[in-house]
């Protein structure tokens, strides 16, 4: 065999695999319009409802942080007739924290209990002395111990009082029942629905779990107050909890 036979044989195999690929691609392109076809086919003949289903459940906190912050402060503010001008005794940080552990002891709080959250600057007026502030996290048990600590403090130097965060230890499984709950309720009423129309609900098609302000395990407010009755409609973590869920119908 000479040269121009062998590269005849070449040229004739490269064209012979070539119609072989674009058979496979057109065979390929055949099988996923039939599979797409048959989808479509089932999904027009696809009976369903869909419905969504909601809860909510109010969490008793085992930990509650309440927030505490001090502030330096001019001993003339509380004399009842010095004007801002003529303020001059500044009270130190270190004085006001000092006496805010020992009412804290007395209302039966340990020292373990107290976490420094931050220090901090504060201009009182432009012009005058930085007045320097302390915040402090403060876990308690039970919101009694809020009266208990309002009774032992000295308000002079004391800027915020409020809570923080609200914990319990088992909010996950808090959140499994929720999420039940949810479902429950989707299927009550998807059964009332469909039976209505003389028919009965059949298998679960799909479920979807929406998106919720539950981002955190933990409930937060901006309440400022130093009262603990202050307190009533943020004694629990109440979470809200949403599933979308598609149910067959039968006959």
């Amino acid at each position: 065999m000479d040269y121009l036979d062998a590269c005849w044989f070449i040229q004739k195999d490269l064209r012979t695999n070539k119609k072989l690929e674009e058979m496979k691609m057109k065979l390929f392109v055949l099988a996923i319009s039939l599979l797409t076809a048959i989808s479509l086919q089932a999904q027009t003949n696809e009976r369903y409802i869909e419905v969504t289903g909601t809860s909510e459940i109010e969490i008793v906190p085992d930990k509650i942080h309440y927030l505490i912050e001090i502030r330096e402060y001019f001993e003339e503010e509380f004399d009842g007739k010095s004007k801002p001008e003529e303020y001059r005794t500044k009270v130190p940080l270190s004085e006001i924290e000092q006496g805010l552990r020992e009412a804290l002891d007395n209302a039966g709080i340990p020292n373990s209990a107290i976490r420094t959250q931050e220090i901090g600057d504060y201009w009182r007026q432009q012009g005058q002395d930085f007045l320097v502030s302390k915040k402090f996290d403060i876990t308690l048990t039970d919101f009694n111990q809020i009266n208990e600590i309002v009774k032992c403090i000295d308000t002079k130097g004391i800027h915020t009082m409020r809570i923080g965060e609200l914990e319990n230890k088992d909010i996950l499984a808090y959140h499994q029942e929720g999420k039940i709950e949810a479902l429950k309720a989707a299927q009550r009423k998807a059964t009332y629905l469909v039976e209505a129309l003389g028919k009965r609900l059949g298998d679960v098609i799909r479920i979807v779990e929406e998106e919720s302000n539950n981002a955190f395990l933990f409930a937060q407010s901006n309440v400022l107050s130093s009262d603990a009755a202050s307190f009533d409609n943020f004694r629990t973590i109440k979470k809200n909890y949403s599933i979308l869920v598609r149910f067959e119908i039968i006959d």
